[in-house]
């Protein structure tokens, strides 16, 4: 997401950002985004910290390279200490995997041997993860109001957004949001289609993350959205790829391309069988691949090999994105350059907030946040994925009283799933998860195997009570 144009004279006051998970795959994007917008913003200090000091020396260090290439002045560091990252900083990024891949092959392994879709994020998977991700995000955001400077802001990009945003807020930490680069990747790739430079598409956006629908997509005020469906390469070129097109010219509006799970159940989880390997074993495969040959380089001295060698696995991974669940596969070729403008991801997101309260102009964008009973059918405190206007003064998002009835449905069902996730997840009951498995479409009736496996699978993260 492209930053808007700034007023120079507001950004006063340096400024500290922690990434709490700093020694991921990702780490070099993040880094690029929060050094190519430093000057601009005011951002004087960034500090990575990851509890995993093996990826931390290859992609934390490839992130600190990358960041020096754009911005000399910025002071980055490394640290394996959370409570040092935290200590005066002005905003947190998370985006942490406790239990790493591994754990994601195995609870998408032990879904799908109950014939339940397996995804991290939607189905029973998704609560799985947020047994792990909650207690750690938890902890982070307790010890970012200890130590982090007053008003601290948390912007969290850990899996699942909708369940783990919800459970911090419900355990009252209100300075987090949720954030995802899934609907601006949309509204990038609608651009491309169309011919349009970036930031000419606007989007509304309601639903819940991973579970979201755009009201309108417009460009000078005129809504696209029907040109969008039916434009003939929009299932191509576009994450429509994964709809039927005459399924969405029907329904006549823009789902999240993670609908799909939603719209073909079936489909899904008969790919998802006669897959060789689920995505979560695909992931770990890659990463441990990519790892083991960056780990044979000096990744700082020899910077261009390292490019090369992670350009190749991460390429890998993005052309298998979604390949086993729906069948469509990817074949672009893929490069990381760590000069050229970044435009966009989920650091993209957390930039925007931030030009937007030290600009001190209003701007629109795209959060997961209390609705405030603007979305129909939520209650005030439901965190939901929705257009926001952002001003220094809070985050306002905007009405949706009247949503297509399927959308309704299916976002106030899910939502329900979601606070009985965060519930289980606060009073770690048995029975609470056992509730909420229940809830979720995508589960039907395997709840109390999936609950006991997904225990087990979790004991050394998450303790419940029968």
């Amino acid at each position: 997401m492209p930053l808007a144009p700034f007023v120079k004279i507001c950004y006063t006051f340096p400024m500290k950002i922690a990434v709490i998970g700093g020694g991921g795959v990702r780490s070099m994007f993040l880094a690029k985004s929060l050094s190519q917008a430093s000057e601009k913003l005011g951002i004087k200090e960034v500090v990575f910290s990851d509890t995993d000091g093996e990826k931390l020396a290859v992609y934390g260090k490839m992130a600190k390279k990358t960041a020096a290439l754009n911005a000399p002045e910025l002071k980055f560091s490394l640290t394996g200490d959370n409570s040092e990252a935290l200590f005066d900083a002005d905003y947190v990024i998370t985006t942490i995997r406790p239990g790493g891949d591994i754990k994601r092959a195995e609870e998408e392994a032990a879904t799908i041997s109950e014939d339940v879709i397996a995804q991290e994020t939607v189905g029973g998977a998704g609560l799985s993860f947020a047994m792990r991700t909650f207690p750690e995000l938890l902890k982070i955001a307790e010890n970012a109001k200890k130590l982090s400077k007053p008003g601290v802001k948390i912007f969290n990009f850990t899996n699942p957004v909708g369940i783990v945003t919800q459970a911090l807020h419900d355990a009252g930490i209100d300075f987090a949001y949720g954030i995802c680069d899934a609907p601006t990747g949309m509204l990038d790739s609608f651009e491309k289609l169309l011919g349009l430079r970036e930031g000419r598409l606007k989007g509304e956006v309601y639903g819940l993350n991973h579970l979201s629908f755009f009201k309108s997509v417009t460009l000078d005020g005129e809504d696209v959205t029907r040109r969008i469906l039916s434009h003939p390469d929009a299932y191509t070129k576009t994450e429509l790829g994964y709809f039927d097109r005459d399924d969405l010219l029907r329904r006549g509006y823009i789902p999240n391309e993670y609908l799909y799970y939603y719209y073909y159940p079936a489909a899904a989880l008969a790919n998802m069988r006669k897959a060789k390997k689920l995505r979560g074993a695909q992931i770990a495969e890659i990463n441990q691949r990519m790892l083991h040959r960056l780990k044979g380089i000096d990744v700082e001295r020899e910077f261009d090999t390292a490019l090369k060698l992670f350009s190749e696995g991460y390429g890998e991974r993005e052309n298998s994105y979604m390949a086993t669940e729906t069948g469509v596969t990817r074949q672009k070729p893929w490069r990381f350059d760590p000069k050229s403008p970044e435009k966009g991801g989920y650091a993209g997101i957390a930039l925007k907030y931030i030009e937007i309260v030290r600009s001190g102009t209003p701007g629109d964008m795209i959060l997961s946040c209390p609705s405030e009973g603007k979305l129909s059918g939520l209650n005030a405190k439901d965190i939901a994925e929705l257009s926001v206007t952002v001003t220094p003064e809070g985050v306002f998002p905007h009405e949706f009283p009247s949503p297509p009835e399927e959308c309704k449905n299916l976002i106030v069902r899910m939502k329900a799933y979601e606070n009985a996730a965060s519930s289980a997840l606060l009073n770690r009951r048995k029975t609470d998860l056992v509730n909420a498995l229940r809830l979720n479409p995508l589960v039907a009736g395997k709840c109390l195997p999936l609950a006991e496996k997904y225990l087990n699978l979790n004991a050394d993260y998450i303790t419940f009570s029968d």
